[in-house]
């Protein structure tokens, strides 16, 4: 493979596309021109990886997954399509087949599982007064208010979800490990980035939010990523 491949940004849990708004700036400025960020309906894992799925279709050429978060997951799903050629992990889960996001929750508690609240329609939020001091704590205070009320909720039932036939062990991938997290436990990261067998593995001093508090050392490494494959 001789060209960049395309950059398909997929978010997670508590957010959308806009999360990764830092980080596409950055890709911007670095000389990418093809790059999508999908708007996931978090409402199951098979719905949003459908979603993805079709994203990757519209390319026709080689696709470069990036996920956050859950969206580790949905890469993991659905990154064996044919032109998908890589995978990089921020801050993310990377089940093996039969794990769901829930169930690798389990093995370290988050800190801030507490204040996940549940509604009457089945969907599972972070409490908005809270959302700064637990998803991104090295965010300014305003971001982080702004960020819990547009906050996207995933239906509950989604970290029950379970992985078919996990992407990673068929294509290269890379993986960020924020040691500061207070989402997806930092022991949870190190040890699904020590499974993947990824060609690079970086630490940040950040947040659940590396994608917005750390945007130029998240693009680096998509960047490194993204140029380690168009070498073939």
């Amino acid at each position: 493979m001789n060209e960049k491949p395309t950059i398909l940004l997929v978010h997670g849990f508590w957010g959308g596309a806009a999360h990764w708004s830092k980080v596409i700036a950055e890709l911007l400025r670095t000389g990418y021109t093809s790059i999508r960020a999908v708007e996931l309906p978090l409402t199951s894992l098979a719905d949003d990886a459908e979603r993805t799925r079709k994203m990757i279709a519209q390319e026709k050429g080689p696709v470069l997954l990036v996920g956050h978060s859950y969206g580790g997951a949905v890469i993991t799903e659905v990154g064996d399509q044919p032109n998908v050629v890589g995978l990089v992990y921020i801050a993310a889960f990377a089940p093996d087949a039969g794990e769901s996001p829930g169930g690798i929750t389990q093995e370290h508690v988050p800190v801030a599982a507490s204040n996940l609240v549940p509604d009457s329609d089945g969907y599972l939020w972070v409490n908005p007064q809270l959302y700064h001091e637990s998803f991104c704590q090295d965010l300014t205070t305003d971001e982080g208010l702004v960020m819990g009320i547009t906050q996207k909720a995933p239906l509950a039932s989604t970290f029950g979800d379970t992985i078919t036939s996990p992407a990673w062990k068929k294509k290269p991938s890379w993986y960020q490990i924020s040691s500061e997290d207070r989402m997806i436990a930092p022991e949870n990261q190190v040890r699904m980035s020590k499974r993947l067998g990824a060609r690079k593995v970086i630490t940040l001093k950040a947040s659940h939010a590396s994608l917005a508090s750390k945007p130029v050392e998240v693009a680096a490494l998509i960047d490194e990523a993204a140029k380690d494959l168009a070498k073939g």
